[in-house]
């Protein structure tokens, strides 16, 4: 085969991946920005500004609701990988075979359905009339109808319910990858638990830790139906605070500048977790 037609066959290849990324992300966003420092001056007259840029440091309610937003996605991550690893571990070195498989596919069953379908299926556990209140009531623990909706602790079990499979399954493939006698190697040194833990399991991990908990911190900082079906009046998500700009407000142009503002949050934090943390993305991602 000719040099000629190896080249054009890698471009063939590479077209759709490209096509993919400029048309669906690149293009998007550079729209999205233009419309993001657009002022109205009148009906149809815009001009470049950052006006819409300074409502949003100007009006405590977006701020504080854009922190408000970081500060629980980052909290929501930090408890999925909590839940997530012991469960990751479990399947990965201490289980063999079917039994593993059959782990593993527990795991993903529940996101086989929609995540509306999942957040309604907490809605009817945590309601009034739902089954934790009706057991409550049925032991003894309490007097009358109990709810559990519509606070910042649901918004939290909705969150990492919706994305601990995507913390679980990268590191059950990586802690997968850690050879066993290792481990062995250091209860025979005379080590801990706790020990082997941090200077054997958590160091091979890492990889898979920092990229479950890139994951997680998106889709957390993110979500929509979660924070608004789950959460009250008083849990604003900066996601509504976005989906109202732009569909119930009209105004697009802040609508823009929030979305730029949120890309900016995560693209921010996860430089941070990847410096912390002494990861690369490229190493983190190819795990």
């Amino acid at each position: 085969m000719s040099r000629d037609a190896s080249n054009l066959g890698f471009y063939l290849l590479l077209a759709p991946l490209l096509l993919w990324l400029v048309l669906l992300i690149i293009l998007p966003h550079i729209g999205l920005f233009v419309v993001s420092v657009s002022e109205k001056v009148g009906v149809r007259e815009f001009e470049i500004g950052l006006g819409n840029y300074a409502a949003f440091f100007t009006e405590p309610l977006y701020w504080r609701t854009f922190a408000r937003t970081a500060i629980m996605s980052i909290l929501a991550t930090g408890l999925t990988l909590i839940l997530g690893f012991p469960i990751a571990y479990y399947i990965a070195k201490l289980t063999k075979g079917r039994t593993k498989t059959t782990l593993f596919l527990m795991c993903m069953i529940p996101f086989w359905v929609s995540e509306l379908v999942r957040t309604y299926g907490w809605m009817i556990l945590l309601r009034e009339s739902g089954v934790f209140s009706s057991f409550l009531q049925y032991v003894g623990l309490a007097s009358g109808p109990v709810e559990m909706l519509y606070n910042d602790a649901a918004i939290m079990v909705g969150l990492v319910y919706t994305s601990i499979l995507f913390m679980v399954v990268p590191l059950v493939t990586t802690l997968d990858s850690l050879d066993d006698s290792l481990i062995e190697a250091g209860y025979d040194l005379g080590g801990s638990s706790f020990s082997i833990l941090r200077e054997i399991v958590i160091p091979h991990a890492m990889p898979g830790i920092v990229s479950g908990c890139i994951v997680v911190f998106m889709l957390s900082l993110g979500n929509y139906l979660t924070p608004i079906l789950l959460g009250g009046k008083d849990s604003l998500w900066f996601t509504g605070m976005i989906y109202t700009q732009f569909i119930t407000r009209f105004n697009w142009e802040l609508g823009s500048a929030f979305g730029f503002l949120l890309l900016a949050l995560s693209s921010v934090m996860v430089y941070v977790g990847l410096k912390l943390s002494r990861q690369s993305l490229s190493g983190t991602m190819g795990r």
